[in-house]
This record gives structure tokens, C-alpha cells and sequence, in this order.
């Protein structure tokens, strides 16, 4: 599967990047069913921090985001498992196919990717408040400029609009 195809299957939820069960199924090329079955064989590999279960108001957010190919898939009642970048890395191990190996790199790199996307946006972020701190001195000063001109042109104004009193 492409990385980009991958990387759209990333979601942003509770603070973590996570993919859902059936996505990565299909990215697996196993049944959902299949995959939570292995899961819960070995539940004791999945920590919170690798695996969570979406909650009913959770999965309605994100139900309605996310175009499913058929209802039969996953019934509305069935809650999704969210797999962290580590929970991706684990199924890997316990699915023990070679596509699934192989995969694994490939979601892991999109997980980097996505990562590294974050980390440039930062430093753009910054260097761009940076700059806008810059320019706004310059530009600061360059007001008081005008400001100044402008107070000087009225005052010469008001002198000129003088009725001349003596000589």
C-alpha cells in the first residue's frame, strides 16, 4: 500500500496518532474480526498506550468523518480499537505474516512522516513568529516615522493658516 494511502488512515484522537482496526485490516489483507480475534489472544501486548477502545461519542465523531465501504463491515453497536504507532508495530508480531512484516514498515514510515511533517510545521511556526516580531519593530518604527512627518505637516499647516500679527 502507498505510504500516502497509509498516512490518510492516520487519525489525530485523545493525543495520540492512531489507525483504527479496520483499516488496518484492510492494510493487513486480514478480516477486522481476524485481527481484534489475535489481539485479544494476546491482549497482554497491548498496553493502553498501544491500544484503546473508541467510546460511543468517540466513534459517532469519527464514524461521521470517515466513509465506510458497508455497514456489514463493523455494526454501529461495535466499538473500534485505536492502535498507536506501537499498537501498529505489535499487531505486526502477533499477525506473523510476511504481509504483515512488510506493511509494518510501511505504516511505520508514514508514522515518521507524519512526525517529521510536525516537527518542520514547528520550526516554520517559530521562524515565521520570528519574523513577524522583527518586521513589526521595523515596522514600528517606520509608523513613528509617518506619525512624526505628519504631526510636523500639521503644525506647518497651522502656521501657514496664522494671520501674520506685526511686521
Amino acid at each position: 500500500m502507498k505510504l500516502q494511502n497509509i498516512k490518510s488512515k492516520i487519525y489525530e484522537l485523545r493525543g495520540h496518532r492512531v489507525m483504527f482496526d479496520f483499516d488496518l485490516a484492510i492494510i493487513y489483507e486480514v478480516e477486522t474480526r481476524i485481527l481484534n480475534q489475535a489481539v485479544k489472544r494476546n491482549i497482554d501486548l497491548f498496553p493502553k498506550d498501544f491500544m484503546f477502545q473508541l467510546n460511543k461519542k468517540e466513534w459517532e465523531k469519527m464514524s461521521s468523518q470517515i466513509v465506510m465501504t458497508s455497514l456489514r463491515k463493523r455494526p454501529k453497536t461495535a466499538l473500534p480499537q485505536a492502535f498507536t504507532e506501537h499498537g501498529v508495530i505489535m499487531l505486526a508480531n502477533i499477525l506473523r505474516s510476511q504481509k504483515a512484516r512488510k506493511t509494518s514498515i510501511s505504516i511505520v514510515r508514514a508514522f515518521i512522516l507524519l512526525k517529521q511533517m510536525a516537527i518542520d510545521y514547528k520550526g516554520l511556526s517559530d521562524k515565521i513568529s520570528e519574523l513577524e516580531k522583527r518586521f513589526n519593530r521595523q515596522f514600528a518604527d517606520v509608523l513613528e516615522a509617518i506619525n512624526y512627518l505628519l504631526e510636523e505637516d500639521k503644525i506647518d499647516k497651522e502656521q501657514q493658516n496664522r494671520r501674520r500679527i506685526g511686521y
